[in-house]
Order: structure tokens, then sequence, then C-alpha cells
């Protein structure tokens, strides 16, 4: 049942805004962390960290969770809600999605939770922040040492390699074939760090993220054979 998911998006971005704001004991983990992609992409500690510390859960944090579930009206019409979170603090980001999760927990033990490669980044990511920042993991999150038909997680990216898992695809390219409207009509994941900090712009971040989770509600409809959602019955809980 689609009205059983929570959809999710993440934006993440480094921990610093320069390699060279990390003190000597981080610079080094980063180095030792990264050895192999700085010597054979001949990038520098302050490139590598612009490329890749945000995608890192130990030296990235997030600064927004979109997330969006599906519910019909009383006359069956199917509508998206969507609601996001976010703070330049992210233990007080993660404690309200910790909060909003247990609300869907308690109303439905059994939802599941879908996006675009969540098993792969979104989920472990949200997972390790949860445990950096001293908070306590709570039992839906709880994947690491379960089997893999107990995990309840619906992921785009899976259904669209359909076995094949060589390569990776993007949203937007899924979308673009899919003939969805695309999320990146305004900046993609390798602005976000700037947007963040360089325009000091996190309602723009949000904004991007928010269609994130929009684009993958529709996918997930295509895939389903079911009729695409209306925009007028798409809502963003503010």
């Amino acid at each position: 049942m689609i009205t059983e998911l929570l959809i999710l998006d993440i934006e993440t971005v480094p921990l610093a805004s320069e390699f060279s704001q990390l003190n000597n004991n981080w610079q080094k983990l980063w180095q030792e962390k990264n050895l192999r992609f700085i010597e054979d992409e001949n990038y520098s500690n302050e490139e590598s960290w612009k490329k890749r510390a945000g995608i890192l859960s130990e030296f990235g944090k997030i600064v927004c969770i979109s997330t969006g579930y599906f519910f019909e009206d009383e006359n069956r019409i199917l509508h998206l809600k969507i609601k996001s979170i976010y703070n330049d603090n992210e233990r007080e980001l993660l404690v309200m999605f910790i909060e909003l999760c247990n609300k869907m927990y308690k109303i439905n033990k059994n939802f599941w939770f879908a996006g675009h490669n969540i098993r792969e980044f979104d989920i472990p990511f949200i997972c390790r922040r949860i445990l950096i920042n001293n908070l306590q993991l709570p039992e839906y999150l709880w994947f690491h040492d379960r089997k893999p038909w107990e995990i309840k997680m619906l992921d785009t990216l899976n259904w669209w390699r359909f076995g094949d898992n060589k390569n990776y695809t993007s949203l937007h390219l899924i979308a673009n074939c899919l003939n969805i409207a695309t999320s990146k009509d305004d900046i993609d994941g390798s602005q976000v760090q700037d947007v963040y900090y360089k325009e000091n712009n996190l309602s723009r971040i949000v904004t991007y993220c928010q269609k994130d989770v929009v684009v993958v509600a529709k996918i997930i409809l295509h895939f389903k054979g079911l009729a695409m959602i209306k925009e007028e019955n798409i809502t963003i809980v503010t």
C-alpha cells in the first residue's frame, strides 16, 4: 500500500566549509579515509574535501530532511503531503525527525521508508549521524542486523535497476526517461554546499529537497501504474 510509505530525501553538507578549518586530528582522518581518491584523482586535500565531505557521514552533516506521504480523502482522491525538517543544528533536526517517525510508527508499525538510493545513502547517513549526535537509534532504524527481507525500504534506484546492480542512475535521469518534471530546475546536489555556506540560503535547499520527494512519489505512481497525482493535491506543510 502506497499509503504506508514515508518518502524521504536528505540534503547534506561538509561539517566545515573549508578543509583548513579542521584540526590536525581530523585532517589526518580525512587523508586516511580518502587516500585512494586523492591519489587516483590527483586532488589536493582542499579539492577532495569540497567534492566528497558532504556525502561521507563521518565528515558531513544533514541540513534538511524532506518527507512525504500519500493519503486518500473522503472521495478516495489521492493526496501527497510534504513536510520538511531543517536546521543548522543537526542534533535538533534529528530529534525532530525521530519524533515524526515515532508518530508514523505509532499509527502503523509496518510503515516503509521510500526514496531514491536510500538504501546506500540516505538511511545509512541518517543512522550514523543519529549515533554520532549521541541519540538513541529507534527500533525501526535498526537495519544493520536484519535479514534483507526484513528491511522495509522501497528504493526507486533498485526498482530501476531490475536486478542490474552495476550502474547508478540518478533521480534526474529516471524522471526524464519517464517524462516526469525534474527537480533540477534551480540547483543540483553538487551546489548544495555552496548555497549553504556561501549564500547562507537554507530555504533554497529545502525547496530543492521537497521537489525530490515529489519526483520520487511520481516515479512510484508510474511504476505502480496508478494515475499521476494532480499538482493541486500536493500540499507542503510549513
